[in-house]
């Protein structure tokens, strides 16, 4: 074999080494330090019990308010944990009058031990964005920033009710309401764990 060839061979070879690492699992021994993975899973698991309310399933109306003017629909959420309870999917999904589907997004709701902070990933109508979460005492807040334009969602869950507005605010004027929901919770929701495939 010319060394030409010789290093052929191990170009080949790099990227099957590089993928095999990825795909295999990591050794306990090898992420073991200060923080073992098991305790930074319970610290997560922990962080999100504040959010165990929002467990289930929810229907109820969401009115946006758009330059045609008012539109109010049915709109429903889903929600459960994953990862032995150390993350939170959330599927939101809107009805016509029809029963066609008007708005459909699906987010992950985290929390980062290092930081003690929470994140909301979200990807709804071919968009997708990540963003700081803060905690309330009955609820919590986000935001969506675009230039000077801030968009600001708040959530409670008071009287059995899950309640979030959204405002826009633009540089440092006054907020202006543009949309509204308000749930119900109808049932328990085995989702995203239910239904896991199985190894035999």
């Amino acid at each position: 074999m010319t060394l030409q060839e010789k290093r052929n061979k191990m170009r080949r070879l790099i990227p099957a080494s590089i993928a095999m690492l990825l795909i295999a699992p990591i050794p306990a021994s090898a992420v073991a330090g200060p923080e073992s993975s098991a305790a930074r899973i319970a610290a997560e698991r922990e962080a999100m019990r504040k959010f165990s309310w929002m467990d289930g399933e929810w229907r109820g109306v969401a009115v946006t308010q758009t330059p045609a003017g008012e539109q109010r629909i049915t709109h429903t959420e889903r929600v459960g944990s994953t990862l032995d309870g150390s993350v939170r999917l959330i599927e939101g999904r809107s009805y016509r009058a029809d029963g066609s589907t008007a708005f459909h997004a699906l987010a992950m709701l985290s929390f980062d031990p290092d930081t003690r902070s929470y994140r909301l990933t979200s990807h709804a109508e071919g968009r997708y964005g990540s963003f700081p979460l803060v905690p309330t005492a009955s609820g919590y807040s986000w935001e969506i920033a675009s230039g000077p334009v801030t968009i600001r969602y708040t959530a409670t869950f008071q009287d059995r009710v899950w309640t979030e507005t959204g405002v826009r605010v633009v540089g440092a004027g006054s907020p202006t309401p543009f949309f509204r929901m308000e749930l119900k919770r109808i049932g328990d929701s085995s989702w995203p764990e239910g239904g896991g495939v199985k190894p035999l």
